[in-house]
């Protein structure tokens, strides 16, 4: 008897996830139950993650109480912490004993009055820089600046229409709009003006330069003032001495509050 043996592969090779997710999509849908008609009135059937939720939350609050019960089991009843001191407590909740005011009100006016006399010094010495930058600068492109006029006589109308302004003055044209250090043709002549531009460009940007700082002042001493104003203000509402005064407009970040006080007759 002759027996053949023949290895046949097979034609697909699954593996074991393929069959579960295969599995699933022929499986029955699990369905919970509504609420029988009868009981209706007491509201919708608690499914089976509400009851989850619920279960956890109670282990959760049980567990809780119960370190709460140990900790104060094994409290020590001569216990003392330095806290203790500036705390009490009031049905069983903790509050914090209110802190003296250890300044007295003739030491807060005169810590007023210190700050207020520096920030005077603070403002005189950026009103010192701002001049001594708009006297190098001359404020050419100013805003606002006044608008100079100038009038020339001249005997008929005929010189009138004719008039040239450049050459009355002997300058060039285009150094006409300068208030300052016009220069005549002939000082033009013996001038020695620099023919590269990067010696323009560098008098251009120091200028820019200039300017760009004086805007900042500017900025810083206006800051200055509304802070000095502010302190004012509070100096004056430290005062128990005076009436109290009616708030007219509410402070901001560029204006000090404005109150008014009611006038009082002086004897």
């Amino acid at each position: 008897i002759i027996i053949k043996i023949h290895y046949c592969e097979p034609a697909l090779k699954f593996k074991m996830s393929t069959w579960k997710k295969a599995h699933k999509s022929i499986q029955n849908l699990h369905k919970e139950r509504h609420q029988p008609e009868a009981r209706q009135h007491l509201g919708l059937l608690e499914k089976k993650k509400d009851y989850k939720r619920r279960a956890t939350a109670a282990n959760t609050n049980r567990n809780i109480l119960s370190k709460l019960k140990r900790r104060a089991l094994n409290k020590n009843p001569d216990e003392f912490y330095y806290h203790m001191i500036n705390s009490k407590t009031e049905d069983g909740v903790h509050h914090e004993k209110p802190v003296e005011n250890v300044r007295t009100p003739d030491q807060i006016k005169l810590i007023h009055t210190k700050d207020l006399k520096y920030l005077n010094m603070r403002k005189k010495m950026e009103d010192r820089k701002i001049d001594k930058l708009k006297g190098n600068l001359h404020l050419l492109e100013a805003v606002g600046k006044p608008s100079n006029s100038h009038v020339y006589f001249v005997d008929s109308k005929k010189e009138v229409e004719n008039f040239d302004l450049a050459n009355h003055l002997q300058t060039h044209p285009a150094l006409i709009s300068r208030q300052y250090n016009r220069p005549r043709l002939e000082d033009l002549e013996k001038m020695n003006l620099p023919e590269d531009n990067t010696i323009v460009e560098k008098t251009s940007k120091n200028y820019l330069q200039g300017y760009t700082e004086l805007a900042r002042r500017l900025e810083r001493r206006n800051k200055i003032r509304v802070t000095e104003r502010k302190l004012e203000i509070r100096k004056l509402l430290a005062d128990k001495k005076q009436s109290k005064p009616k708030k007219v407009k509410t402070e901001k970040r560029d204006r000090a509050p404005v109150y008014v006080w009611q006038y009082e007759r002086k004897r």
